[in-house]
């Protein structure tokens, strides 16, 4: 079976393409600060969106898997310009997140424009993340305000490409 050829309309997005893994922090004045694994999956089928896979585990001082931590799934769009980027990801949480931002070469910048959540998940309000290459590899931040919290750092983790 052949690779299907990258959409055009996702060629500002086409350096996220891949398998990546690596580490990174978590903290909020909510969560005691963690370190974690993840994995990050970026594909497509040749039509305009990539399917982007996100898992994650708490690890301790070894680097050992401790247990399962975030997931979240969706997909990442472009938008009217040639720069633009919609994301949408949800989460086993009952957290649903929708953005609108802007890739400048290697680097992402992306804000929700909506947040959902069901009755029972946390009182999350807002997200920003950044996502951009840096050596080859695939850094990333996520802001959060979330439970009477304003915008802060929440997550950071920096991801090597797989195969």
């Amino acid at each position: 079976m052949t690779t299907p050829t990258l959409h055009p309309s996702l060629e500002h997005l086409a350096f996220l393409v891949g398998e990546w893994q690596g580490l990174g922090v978590v903290g909020y004045p909510t969560i005691t600060e963690s370190r974690y694994e993840q994995e990050v999956s970026f594909s497509h089928d040749g039509r305009p969106f990539l399917a982007y896979i996100s898992k994650s585990w708490l690890i301790d001082d070894d680097g050992a898997r401790i247990r399962p931590a975030g997931a979240e799934t969706g997909f990442w769009r472009p938008g009217k310009q040639p720069r633009d980027v919609e994301v949408m990801l949800a989460h086993p949480t009952g957290i649903v997140e929708i953005y609108v931002g802007e890739a400048v070469f290697t680097q992402i910048e992306l804000a929700s424009e909506v947040v959902a959540r069901t009755e029972t998940a946390k009182d999350v309000k807002a997200f920003k993340r950044l996502y951009g290459l840096v050596e080859g590899d695939l850094a990333y931040a996520v802001d959060m305000a979330a439970l009477g919290h304003a915008l802060q750092p929440h997550l950071s983790a920096r991801l090597q490409k797989v195969g």
